[in-house]
């Protein structure tokens, strides 16, 4: 693990810690990059598709950056429905699941802001396992302002009931970590996910993390043992993504 020079500090008794989705927790790239490039051809045509210049978005929210790259918005439908048919091939990253599980033992509290809408978001963490150890999920479509907004980040933290000064944003794009800073939580960069190093170093993260499970030293247990999150509540469960979507283009 290692900290930024100019990082703020890491709170004492962190309550929540916001997730983006992809490169962070699941393994989806492979089937991003093909979804693309079918979009491309169904909707523009003849060519060759600029995956590369789209992968150089992460963590922002589909109808964006078509609309960065000057492509058509209706390549927004072609690609959640090839997203979806290819979705069986997303995998969850390894450790995640331990890592969360652990996370939920210490009682701290657990979302997800992507770039994904909502019901996608929901979709592909509930085929990959993860969605049960999530206290709630929110998509970019479930926002006003999607990342570097701080909006997301804001909304995930309202809904489990945590401050920002008590949470972390963990996120592998520069999208990430200025929404995180904006919403006032450590913005915590994830080395292992879909952006180079020195482009996460270069956004200037207060943490930087090579492994997943490095963020379990940041969240140790409080001394009296255990905190509570949102599912300690008597009667109640996790109930991930409760946000109603706002109508905008699906992504």
């Amino acid at each position: 693990m290692s900290r930024a020079t100019t990082g703020r500090p890491v709170p004492g008794a962190v309550r929540a810690v916001v997730f983006d989705l992809d490169g962070v927790l699941v393994d989806s790239l492979a089937v991003a990059r093909e979804a693309f490039a079918l979009a491309y051809a169904e909707v523009v045509g003849d060519g060759v598709a600029p995956v590369d210049e789209y992968c150089r978005h992460p963590g922002r929210y589909l109808p964006e950056v078509l609309r960065m790259m000057g492509l058509p918005a209706a390549m927004a439908d072609p690609f959640v429905r090839e997203s979806n048919r290819l979705a069986h091939r997303v995998v969850p990253l390894p450790g995640a699941a331990d890592v969360l599980r652990q996370l939920r033992r210490r009682g701290v509290a657990l979302a997800v802001a992507t770039g994904r809408s909502g019901v996608r978001a929901r979709h592909v963490l509930e085929l990959v396992g993860l969605l049960p150890l999530l206290d709630q999920v929110v998509g970019s479509d479930e926002v006003s302002r999607p990342k570097p907004a701080p909006d997301i980040v804001l909304r995930a933290l309202e809904l489990v009931d945590a401050d920002p000064a008590d949470a972390l944003m963990v996120g592998d794009a520069p999208a990430d970590l200025a929404s995180a800073r904006a919403a006032g939580a450590v913005a915590v960069a994830a080395l292992w996910g879909e952006s180079d190093e020195r482009t996460l170093r270069a956004a200037g993260p207060d943490v930087a993390l090579a492994r997943i499970d490095e963020l379990l030293p940041l969240c140790a247990p409080p001394a009296g043992g255990h905190r509570r999150s949102p599912s300690d509540t008597p009667g109640t469960s996790p109930t991930p993504g409760t946000t109603p979507p706002i109508h905008r283009p699906m992504g």
